[in-house]
């Protein structure tokens, strides 16, 4: 399993840093050193990225345990993340994987508060006594944001168990956590402008962003869950565009060229067969502009298209869900359909869209 830092947890650093070194520390212990508050401020921020690690390692560890696999987890400036594929495959399973988190930090907390009143009776430095209590309080406090019942937070994923235990359609259960969500995010966006509009609080602008994460992030999980819905148990050969337009490996870009745009080459992405008939590769208008035009009569296809090990494959009956992560991290967003080698379809992410886009409620 990848852990994987992104860029914005420098922000979270920074901030936390910053104001412990240049707040809390010094207003609660005056008198140090300035290097003294910098260098604790900046090893409390690490210590407590590392409280957020144990957060979605817990999730990860839970998710392992109920058949859910996981590609990774990103830190990033909001909290952490773990990637899963696939949704747990029951409630009791969703709220075992949810509730853990919270319950890693609460726990993260408890600990440190105790290591905070164990160093204060041994008379430790009162310095790092107030770090390790600010790291014991910030772990009590994501615990407790994290089971407010929104999505994407933990809690909205407690709520989504409930309300597929209720109802028995997870779906439905997605939309109600997503709506919840959203609402939260409005709230937060609306109070922190208005702390920042007529108390000139600008720490409002910190929950506005929350807020705002919240809402995109919100959409982006009942947009998935719609998607799931659709496709859930769909197979490429329903999806996909059968009997691709192809072109010869042997062909000239500039006789490639002369037939397009109108006639037979009207599209953009083509797979490419060799002279066996067997598929060579994909060639994409993109890569035919960066040649040279002088250059264009004496190259061939086979001498700019993308090699058949660098696009994605799959098969007529792998299901579409498993193939869309795929699909949407390909550099050309589209894959290629093979049944015993041979070239059946082409699958894009429009042939996806189409799907998505059919009246809900038709029969597949």
């Amino acid at each position: 399993m990848r852990v994987g830092l992104h860029w914005s947890v420098l922000v979270i650093v920074v901030l936390v840093t910053v104001a412990l070194a240049r707040g809390r520390l010094p207003a609660a212990h005056p008198g140090h050193p300035p290097a003294v508050y910098w260098a604790l401020a900046l090893l409390t921020a690490v210590v407590f990225l590392g409280s957020l690690l144990a957060h979605e390692l817990a999730h990860a560890a839970v998710a392992r345990r109920n058949g859910v696999q996981v590609e990774g987890i990103t830190l990033w400036m909001l909290g952490g993340a773990a990637r899963l594929q696939g949704e747990a495959p029951t409630p009791a399973a969703e709220l075992r994987i949810a509730g853990v988190g919270p319950l890693t930090s609460l726990v993260a907390g408890g600990v440190l508060a105790g290591v905070a009143a164990g160093l204060d009776a041994l008379h430790v430095s009162g310095l790092v006594v107030e770090a390790v209590a600010w790291l014991a309080a910030i772990n009590v406090l994501l615990a407790v944001f994290n089971a407010i019942p929104a999505a994407p937070l933990d809690g909205g994923r407690l709520l989504r168990a409930y309300l597929w235990h209720r109802t028995g359609d997870r779906l439905r259960a997605t939309r109600g956590a997503s709506a919840a969500g959203r609402a939260l995010g409005w709230f937060m966006v609306v109070t922190g402008f208005a702390a920042v509009l007529f108390r000139g609080d600008l720490s409002g602008l910190w929950a506005a962003l929350i807020g705002w994460f919240l809402i995109a992030a919100a959409t982006a999980e009942a947009r998935q869950a719609e998607v799931r819905g659709v496709l859930g148990g769909v197979p490429v050969a329903r999806v996909m565009t059968r009997d691709p337009v192809t072109v010869p490996a042997t062909a000239t870009l500039a006789d490639f060229l002369a037939e397009g745009p109108f006639g037979h080459y009207r599209h953009s992405t083509f797979p490419v067969l060799a002279a066996d008939g067997s598929v060579a590769g994909l060639l994409t208008v993109r890569r035919i502009e960066a040649t040279a035009p002088g250059a264009r009569a004496g190259t061939t296809v086979r001498e700019v298209m993308r090699p058949l090990d660098d696009v994605v494959t799959a098969t007529p009956d792998e299901p579409v869900l498993d193939l869309l992560p795929r699909l949407e991290s390909s550099p050309t967003r589209r894959a290629l359909i093979m049944d015993g080698g041979r070239l059946v379809g082409i699958l894009t992410l429009a042939d996806v869209t189409r799907a998505l886009a059919w009246p809900a409620g038709a029969g597949r």
